[in-house]
């Protein structure tokens, strides 16, 4: 017989919010707007209770959010800062079970606690717990909720922020979802949620009384997960480091908006050394390059590019890090900020192959490369880089 999982859903509220107030006390009490000011046609990012409650939105044009809450104040986003707290709270959690899967910058935490009790006691004593060690340690006070699988938990803990906790006991879930509206059901898309106002539906339990045929002729191949999601089902696994734990990334904020390819160029084989650097240092071959564009208006544009071997040469990096680029480079929109990623990392091999022998041009390469690792030992990052014209 298969266990029942014990799924616990952490959010922090607001998270940006809350990392700006740990950083800075006297921000506590005021109304904020996490959002690029200096852009034109900036858009939230993150907002506190006070401007959420004064109708704010993420996603919302920063224009208009000011009407909705003059008394609000502008903070840059800063999303280094948020990766270095969502890295610290991880950190707390997989103390208590190494299935943990974050979000992106945000302070969502799943964790799968299935089978823990005889190290940390019952689920539910685990979640008091962490809560109790973030707040004291991180000033992160995040709601919680335990259910059977993701989907459940965490529409529970929707239903108790900004503060509380939530328990979903097992078999329960079809009755918790059934009166909720359907814009709390994960992955429902909005003109899916027309279509069934176009029926009459507004309720998960009024969808979840369709049958997989009739769900099948205006959904397609979206009937199977709208068919089990409304019954609260959901086996998808708690995934370790989804949101990319082991990872290097290095990111640059241009001066002025940018809308130049060759200014992003440049900037990226900056960044690509630093990288391999790292890589080398460290001992391990990326075999994914992702890069991330934040844009003048908010909005961000993320392309990936992979090698199935991974590599930690700057000149290999470099042309997976462009060939990304120019799958993003389609927007006229100016770009704020470049963050380039590496993950995907494997230790690389210290037996060297007897037979396949690099080119010279490779031989060449890594001589260089050592060189100039040698030269920033002695003297520190930046005394040398690579040209663009290569």
């Amino acid at each position: 017989m298969m266990q029942e999982r014990a799924i616990i859903h952490f959010n922090v509220t607001d998270f940006a919010v809350a990392v700006e107030r740990i950083k800075d006390s006297s921000l506590k009490h005021v109304p904020l707007i996490v959002a690029p000011a200096q852009a034109s046609r900036a858009l939230v990012y993150d907002m506190s209770e006070e401007a959420y409650k004064d109708g704010v939105r993420k996603g919302m044009r920063l224009s208009l959010a000011r009407n909705y809450c003059r008394r609000a104040r502008v903070l840059m986003p800063q999303p280094a800062l948020y990766r270095k707290a969502m890295m610290a709270l991880v950190k707390r959690a997989v103390v208590y079970t190494p299935l943990v899967e974050p979000g992106a910058e945000d302070g969502h935490l799943f964790m799968d606690v299935t089978g823990t009790h005889r190290l940390f006691g019952p689920p539910p004593d685990i979640a008091w717990r962490l809560r109790k060690q973030l707040r004291k340690e991180l000033g992160l006070d995040p709601v919680w909720s335990l259910a059977s699988n993701k989907l459940v938990s965490k529409v529970a803990s929707r239903m108790v922020r900004p503060f509380g906790e939530y328990i979903v006991g097992s078999g329960e879930e079809h009755a918790f979802l059934a009166p909720l509206p359907l814009s709390m059901l994960p992955g429902l898309k909005p003109d899916e949620i027309r279509i069934l106002a176009d029926f009459n539906l507004s309720r998960i339990g009024q969808l979840a009384e369709l049958s997989r045929e009739q769900l099948l002729v205006p959904f397609q191949k979206r009937s199977a997960y709208l068919y089990d999601a409304s019954r609260g089902r959901d086996r998808t696994a708690v995934l370790p480091g989804k949101a990319g734990n082991l990872q290097i990334s290095e990111e640059h904020t241009f001066a002025q908006d940018t809308g130049t390819y060759k200014e992003v160029q440049s900037v990226i084989t900056m960044l690509i050394h630093q990288i391999g650097r790292t890589l080398r240092q460290r001992g391990l071959l990326g075999r994914r390059m992702g890069i991330f564009l934040s844009h003048s208006d908010g909005t961000k544009t993320t392309r990936q590019a992979t090698h199935k071997a991974g590599s930690n040469n700057d000149f290999l990096l470099r042309r997976l890090a462009l060939a990304a680029l120019d799958r993003a480079w389609g927007r006229r929109i100016r770009v704020r900020r470049c963050t380039l990623i590496c993950d995907r990392l494997i230790p690389e091999s210290r037996q060297k192959l007897l037979f396949v022998m690099a080119s010279r041009r490779e031989q060449q390469q890594e001589q260089m490369l050592s060189a100039m690792d040698r030269v920033c030992n002695r003297f520190g990052n930046g005394m040398i880089r690579l040209g663009t014209s290569f």
